[in-house]
């Protein structure tokens, strides 16, 4: 008798949707999407009434139909692929990255200065996590050079590497910036290598020269930008309460009429009173020009007065299901839509992504604040308590192990039975250090509406799949996705 006559099976952990009229299973283990057909569906009905050993589920999926060498080929099949599992398996927990993981990303926090007082601000507002008392309100250029070569040391088999500059308001030390594309242009054609780079503002600071050097060098620029002004002005304001969207907006027109060479993107950020996805981005696609706009709730305590209230996130969901409908609307006519939240999302799917952390903080990607101090990320710079060394001694590698381990997925109890898992990871390690305390800390707030989300999704890729999948290929090609 055969080790595979002796098993006993049961259903495998995977997601199943509907998208185009076909059906498709989402299997949770390798982050992968196979189309469902009339035999895979035998089999997965006949155990969902409990499990079979192999010769009586072999029996039962000849009876519907099938021969018993197709029907015994199937069940093979589809244990080696884990849509159905035997007694003897044991879910692989997904590995730990290697400790010599190389980055890919730096992000330059130019300044901790910003010239607005955003009442939701991450790093000045009521749950900020820095600490930037005493420490440089500006990135020097030695501390630049310092910090272009310790991304260029560091990211060893890299054929590119990148540049984000950041801030506070990043345009406020816009001469480091030119200073640091040139040293950094330099020091990677000198290695053979490619660098780009991108940069996000509020953009009350661009003028015509400022874009003319962005377009030259093609900087990609994200907008941190919240609407038309009635909705941008609730919170994006100058120190005097004063709303920005007045200064903003023609400066934007002329971005997006002078940058040629990066598609412009407006970031949204979701409050209280803050929540009409429809209108906020018609304004900024179609009114604006923006290329792409994405969305992401305020990462906030839930006591505050501009966090979104459950209520009100259903209310941002049925949006956001209301633009992924155009998005499909638009793919399935070989277009392209403005909506990168699920843009961002097809993109995984298209890459089969199983994540073995929510993103790439201290992991490919660190942060580095005007003193030097590296971070995980952008969010967590000039954080004494999330420090994980500096740029002129390095990495403090039993931080960002620590670090690593504690938001790793496999540490996240809550998270081992989510089908989304591969995509979500648990969720942004700021935010559930924000909610919980806790950078490790599943955000266990955010798990239907990821749920939901994902499963949207899948139903848009599955669709397109069916109905145009030259928009996936031609969609890869323009994301360089591989």
């Amino acid at each position: 008798m055969t080790a595979t006559a002796t098993q006993t099976y049961t259903l495998g952990e995977f997601h199943q949707f509907e998208g185009g009229g076909r059906r498709f299973l989402y299997l949770v283990p390798a982050g992968a999407i196979f189309e469902m057909d009339e035999a895979v569906a035998t089999v997965i009905g006949l155990l969902k009434s409990g499990q079979s050993d192999h010769d009586d589920l072999v029996g039962r999926v000849a009876a519907k139909g099938f021969s018993y060498a197709d029907a015994d080929e199937l069940v093979t099949e589809l244990s080696r692929a884990r849509v159905i599992v035997g007694q003897d398996y044991v879910k692989a927990p997904l590995d730990p990255p290697p400790a010599d993981f190389p980055l890919q990303s730096l992000v330059m926090n130019l300044t901790n200065q910003c010239n607005l007082s955003c009442t939701y601000c991450y790093e000045f507002g009521e749950d900020k996590v820095a600490t930037p008392e005493g420490k440089p309100k500006f990135m020097d250029l030695p501390t630049a050079k310092a910090s272009v070569d310790f991304l260029l040391s560091q990211s060893s088999g890299r054929n590119t590497v990148h540049i984000t500059f950041f801030g506070g308001e990043t345009l406020m030390n816009f001469p480091l910036l030119k200073q640091v594309v040139t040293y950094a242009t330099e020091r990677a054609t000198e290695q053979g290598r490619g660098i780009d780079f991108s940069l996000t503002t509020n953009a009350t600071l661009l003028t015509p020269a400022i874009i003319e050097f962005l377009s030259e060098n093609k900087i990609g620029v994200t907008v941190s930008m919240d609407g038309p002004a009635d909705l941008h002005d609730k919170l994006r304001v100058f120190s005097n309460g004063k709303g920005s969207y007045d200064m903003i907006a023609p400066r934007v027109k002329a971005l997006i009429q002078g940058h040629r060479t990066r598609p412009i993107t407006a970031r949204v950020t979701l409050t209280n009173g803050v929540t009409d996805v429809l209108r906020i981005y018609k304004h900024l696609k179609h009114d604006l020009g923006f290329h792409e706009v994405g969305f992401a709730p305020v990462t906030t305590s839930p006591d505050r007065l501009y966090s979104i209230n459950e209520r009100g996130m259903d209310g941002v969901l049925d949006d956001f299901h209301k633009l992924a409908d155009e998005y499909l609307e638009y793919a399935l006519r070989g277009e392209m839509h403005g909506f990168s939240n699920v843009s961002d999302t097809i993109a995984e799917l298209i890459q089969g992504v199983n994540k073995s952390h929510p993103c790439g903080a201290a992991l490919g990607l660190l942060g580095v604040g005007p003193s030097g101090d590296i971070a995980p990320c952008h969010r967590f710079v000039d954080s004494d308590t999330h420090s994980l060394g500096n740029i002129a001694t390095g990495v403090d590698r039993e931080k960002q192990a620590d670090f690593l381990n504690r938001g790793h997925v496999n540490n996240k109890y809550d998270c081992q039975t989510c089908w989304a898992r591969p995509l979500c990871a648990g969720g942004c390690h700021h935010e559930a250090f924000v909610r919980y305390g806790d950078t490790g800390h599943a955000n266990l707030h955010y798990c239907d509406w990821i749920r939901d989300w994902t499963d949207t999704c899948l139903r848009i890729y599955g669709t397109i799949s069916a109905h145009n999948p030259e928009f996936l290929e031609q969609f890869a090609e323009r994301k360089a996705l591989n």
